[in-house]
């Protein structure tokens, strides 16, 4: 097999950043190019990131992820704690978050320490969540091998029938990470590859470090 992309090309010409522009704190920036995106780029599914773990394996691994909340503290999203993203972030607590929205040609990757948010926090964010999402929840036990769908959509069934006419309880593996964010990165894209990249890095006195990044 041989297929050569060598002659792919796109030119970025959608925007800038500049440091006339930005915040002094990244979360300013991040709530401003989500809201930028969301509105003027729905195609995008804004709140998807590559979530990159160190697995148990040695190797890192990256899947995408939905992130469901923001805050000044850092980036929350839910899984199983006993999948092997889980298990993964439990074992080696430091991660990578990369949004990716092509439409505006932007990226920001995130680095940062994750820890498990409190129970009551994950069972509010559970009981909003449809009930299907919760019985499926209940039903996978994520990430081990499974020997067909018909045992997955079995076990979906016997939950369905178990919780029927009652309410559906948060299941104790599956809750929520906080990405506490170290250094964050903003890219626009920019003509001639010459892109413009500015890196945030937290500091012992909790202030952000801001630089340009050469492209």
């Amino acid at each position: 097999m041989n297929n050569d992309l060598g002659n792919y090309r796109k030119s970025y010409d959608k925007g800038s950043l500049l440091e006339a522009h930005i915040s002094e704190n990244p979360l300013e920036l991040f709530q401003k190019w989500f809201f930028e995106v969301d509105q003027h780029f729905p195609q995008d599914e804004t709140n998807a990131m590559t979530l990159s773990t160190l697995g148990e394996d040695g190797f890192p691994k990256g899947r995408v992820v939905l992130l469901k909340k923001y805050t000044h503290e850092g980036f929350i999203f839910y899984t199983n704690y006993e999948s092997e993203k889980g298990k993964a972030i439990i074992a080696h607590p430091k991660v990578s978050l990369s949004f990716h929205w092509a439409g505006a040609e932007r990226q920001v990757i995130i680095k940062g320490d994750v820890e498990k948010i409190a129970a009551n926090l994950s069972d509010g964010y559970f009981e909003s969540r449809p009930r299907g999402s919760q019985l499926g929840a209940h039903a996978s036990q994520q990430s081990t091998v499974v020997s067909s769908r018909e045992v997955i959509e079995n076990q979906l069934k016997k939950l369905e029938e178990k919780f029927e006419n009652k309410p559906i309880p948060r299941p104790e593996f599956w809750g929520g990470f906080i990405v506490k964010p170290v250094e964050i990165e903003f890219w626009q894209g920019r003509a001639n590859r010459l892109h413009d990249r500015i890196r945030y890095q937290l500091q012992s006195d909790l202030n952000w470090k801001i630089e340009r990044l050469s492209p």
